[in-house]
């Protein structure tokens, strides 16, 4: 499994825009094999930065799988108005995790 992180820079008037984009680009990331988790995260401390991390199966489940399956070309058109705020979009492998029981 690799997890995904996109960060962005949504300007203020545009966050409800971008939400809505991501709420539905989300049956297509649901839709795809390879996609195992995704969220949406909104900065507190600076509500302007928004991080949607995605967990896949492999990073090649990935870039070959999802990018290649009929369900890309309609996820990206939802998200491409956003890739100008773009700040990072890399691939992470977890390392360490853990829960508490509090």
């Amino acid at each position: 499994m690799v997890v995904e992180y996109i960060r962005y820079e949504v300007p203020p008037g545009e966050h409800d825009r971008f939400l809505a984009a991501y709420k539905a680009a989300a049956k297509d990331l649901e839709a795809s094999e390879h996609c195992l988790r995704y969220e949406i995260s909104q900065g507190v401390e600076e509500p302007n930065n928004f991080t949607v991390r995605i967990e896949w199966d492999s990073l090649e489940g990935h870039e070959r799988g999802f990018r290649s399956s009929p369900q890309f070309g309609p996820f990206f058109a939802k998200v491409k108005p956003f890739f100008g705020e773009i700040r990072e979009m890399k691939h992470y492998q977890v390392r360490q995790s853990g829960q508490t029981t509090k």
